[in-house]
């Protein structure tokens, strides 16, 4: 009963073959899927897949890489979509300074607008954050709500970060990172509680090894389930069944069959 909690199902890398990748997902025992949006227009792509497959949800937002593009009306149009059937969360959202061209300004403003929308619709938040860990410490912060709640995607920080994610109510999501040579998540998830992690793909993008270079896909995160379970010394199954806990509790998930 494996989990991918960050899965771009409806992107076009996957428009040839969707077919097979369900398939051979749910051959990998994959039963719960979330499929993110980052923007109007992949946030309604995701939406149709979800209400299309049983195990499937959805969620809308707005990724910092597609902030320039982004205007109030888009806001309004996210949340209308934050009200469609099987969307569960508010993301991908976040800060990326990656890219020397990045807008910081632009990005903390769409940033801080995911979070409100988040908290009018009680809806947890899937965050995105590459080279921009002080300032989204310091917006969640200031954001901060009683309901403000969520996962930190695709999980790039070390242990002091993941303490900091923790204390402000976030569940860490472990990708296919973890399996790489040079990788410091195993030593980060050594000292999480099971309780507290997810796992995930964030296909296509970083596919775990045996896999690397390749296109990644959904049936891959039984691959990062397997290094999590060798790091804390407990089988995979005690491992898959905690993160689809974890997952189903924080999203509020009722998976069908």
């Amino acid at each position: 009963m494996f989990t991918d909690a960050h899965a771009h199902l409806s992107f076009p890398q996957f428009d040839e073959d969707r077919t097979d990748i369900i398939k051979r997902l749910q051959d990998s025992q994959v039963s719960v899927l979330i499929n993110p949006g980052t923007d109007v227009q992949t946030s309604e792509g995701a939406i149709a897949i979800a209400q299309a497959l049983p195990f499937v949800y959805a969620n809308v937002g707005l990724h910092p890489g597609d902030v320039n593009r982004f205007d109030m009306n888009d806001l309004e149009k996210l949340e209308s979509l934050s009200y469609r059937e099987k969307v569960v969360a508010i993301g991908e959202i976040g800060l990326d300074y990656h890219y020397p061209d990045h807008n910081k300004s632009i990005q903390e403003t769409c940033f801080r607008e995911m979070l409100r929308l988040a908290k009018r619709r009680d809806l947890p938040v899937v965050i995105h954050t590459r080279d921009a860990w002080a300032d989204t410490f310091r917006i969640l912060e200031e954001e901060k709500s009683s309901n403000l709640r969520g996962m930190i995607h695709c999980f790039s920080g070390g242990i002091d970060e993941a303490k900091r994610c923790l204390k402000l109510g976030f569940k860490i999501s472990i990708p296919g990172v973890i399996t790489f040579k040079k990788s410091t998540l195993p030593e980060v998830v050594a000292t999480l509680s099971l309780d507290d992690v997810l796992t995930e793909t964030d296909c296509p993008w970083l596919a775990p090894s045996p896999h690397r270079g390749k296109r990644n896909e959904p049936a891959f995160v039984v691959e990062v389930a397997k290094k999590i379970s060798d790091v804390k010394g407990v089988s995979v199954e005690v491992v898959a069944e905690k993160a689809f806990q974890n997952l189903t509790s924080l999203m509020q998930l009722q998976p069908q069959n």
